[in-house]
């Protein structure tokens, strides 16, 4: 693995914007037409499966998605190639629904890929929705 790829760099400044919930920082990293499919396909989080794409609705998915929630991003292996990294991930996420917290785990590949300015241009994340939502519990509040 090259640790100065771009790539792989960008997903350790997202990594951190998630732990720090450094929202400005996150809708920063992304180029103008910057695509996420997190996870992959229709999804309650992208019904129609084509993707998040542009500022409002990267804002919008942060908003509902990651602003509400506290997450553990670890990274048990990375392969980088050009512009462009996999990392394999386990999230553990603690999430406010309706005022009760729940946790959940996310196992699943996460791709990210940048442009020649070191922007994201996509984030792909493989993992089955269903299997998240399984894991999907109530957890007393702190």
């Amino acid at each position: 693995m090259n640790e100065n790829n771009p790539a792989y760099q960008m997903s350790l400044v997202s990594r951190e914007c998630l732990r720090t919930k450094d929202k400005e920082r996150w809708l920063g990293m992304w180029a103008e037409d910057g695509k996420i499919e997190d996870p992959i396909g229709p999804s309650m989080l992208d019904p129609e499966g084509k993707g998040i794409v542009g500022p409002e609705a990267r804002e919008a998915f942060y908003d509902n998605n990651i602003a509400n929630s506290d997450i553990e991003y670890i990274i048990h292996e990375t392969y980088t190639s050009h512009l462009e990294c996999a990392n394999i991930v386990t999230l553990n996420i603690v999430m406010d629904i309706e005022g009760k917290k729940f946790s959940q785990q996310v196992n699943g590949v996460f791709t990210y890929a940048c442009n020649e300015e070191g922007k994201l241009t996509s984030l792909r994340g493989y993992w089955e929705f269903a299997e998240g939502a399984a894991t999907l519990k109530e957890v007393e509040a702190a």
